[in-house]
């Protein structure tokens, strides 16, 4: 159980040190994936910025099921959930006063548009040692399990 709560953890700093991140929605019943960034991160919910104009915006109004993706050095963290819109103002001020990009596009934070991803499932993959690691986290239920990893480890 340690053992669990110890890599939840390496999952969720590595998401910190990887906020550039590969982000999938959906328009209509065919996936979209962008490169988005990951603007700040309370506990197991990430936090976003964009524009109300863009397409992003509009998908996640009519599907808010999302999934996303970090990667370096043969580490993989997936996340997967519902996003949601309501972003107090004090995290939509420090996320506009501590990226630096934002303030070279908006005029100010007050114009944008924010979202939180309360992540309910999240795969951490390190295809580092052998046997690879690969776990699974349901963070609603609380449930960890293996996954697959290779027929040569299948059921060791």
């Amino acid at each position: 159980m340690k053992e669990n709560i110890s890599m939840l953890q390496t999952a969720l700093r590595f998401l910190d040190e990887h906020n550039e991140i590969s982000f999938a929605t959906c328009k209509g019943d065919l996936p979209k994936i962008r490169i988005f960034q990951i603007m700040r991160r309370e506990g197991q919910r990430l936090y976003f910025a964009t524009s109300a104009e863009k397409a992003v915006w509009r998908e996640l109004q009519q599907n808010p099921n999302v999934e996303l993706l970090a990667y370096a050095d043969n580490i993989s963290v997936r996340c997967r959930g519902m996003v949601t819109f309501d972003v107090e103002d004090s995290v939509k001020q420090w996320i506009y006063d501590h990226n630096p990009v934002l303030s070279r596009l908006y005029d100010s934070w007050e114009g944008m548009a924010f979202f939180c991803l309360p992540i309910v499932e999240l795969d951490y993959y390190d295809l580092t040692p052998t046997p690879p690691v690969f776990k699974h986290f349901n963070l609603k239920t609380g449930e960890v399990s293996n996954g697959f990893v290779g027929s040569r480890f299948k059921n060791k």
